[in-house]
Parts: C-alpha cells; structure tokens; sequence
C-alpha cells in the first residue's frame, strides 16, 4: 500500500510537471525527453541495486511481456503528453486513471483474477468519479 500511494503521488507531481513541460513543445517531443529521462534513471538504478548475471537468467518469455509492456506504456505516455497539451491536467489526469477499471477488465479476461460485487461496485464509484470530475460545465 506504501508503495501504491507513493506512485500515485508521483504521478500526480508528474501530471503538473509535465504540463508545465509540453507548453509551445510538440507533444512527442516531450515524450522522448521524459522517456530519456525515466531510461537513464532506472538503468541507473537497476545497475545500482541488480547484479548482471540477472539479466541473462530473463526467459523469452519474460522479455516478450516487458517489451510489449514498454509499448503499450510508450503508446499511452503518447497519448497521454498530446492529452495534456490540448486539456487541462484536472480534466486530463482524472480520465487517464480510467486505466485502473481497464486493468481490472483485462485481468479478469487473460490473468482469471475474481472480483467481488464490492470491488466491481469501487470500480463503478471510479468511473463515475472520472465522470463528475472530467465533466466540462458550460457558461453559468
């Protein structure tokens, strides 16, 4: 849980971070140095804290699913940068935690997890909660 909510606070600093960052920049542009950036660090890290020989002990399998992890990330941080030059990050930021229900669908459908009426009720409560916070009122 510790490490959940440190993530999520990071994420929410590096929402406002990164609008501040794509302002007159081509949104892809911006990916590129922030994907640099997060390269370097934890390369830096890993190197740091892994030893070597872990690397060759990787199975195809394991390198299939963290590369097309990487893509799916590299898509959706994309997305994400191009989202936010073009919205407002408390409009932005809310819809792209739509991610949390589509991680929960898609591990009910290819990992076989089992949720409870509860969860799938916090899931709806998320949905809606995107819904109140994205929702563009108009003039007053």
């Amino acid at each position: 849980l510790f490490w959940a909510i440190l993530s999520a606070v990071f994420a929410g600093v590096t929402a406002v971070l990164a609008k501040q960052g794509v302002e007159n920049v081509n949104s892809h542009l911006a990916t590129a140095i922030r994907t640099t950036v997060v390269f370097l660090f934890t390369w830096g890290i890993a190197a740091a804290t892994v030893p070597v020989q872990v690397i060759t002990e990787l199975s195809r399998r394991n390198w299939l699913f963290l590369a097309l992890s990487g893509i799916a990330t590299g898509l959706s941080w994309l997305c994400y940068f191009r989202a936010l030059q073009l919205g407002e990050v408390s409009r932005v930021a809310p819809v792209d935690k739509l991610s949390v229900v589509f991680a929960i669908i898609l591990s009910i459908l290819f990992l076989r997890e089992r949720f409870t009426l509860v969860q799938w009720a916090g899931a709806g409560l998320i949905v809606a909660g995107v819904i109140l916070v994205a929702w563009k009122k108009g003039p007053a």
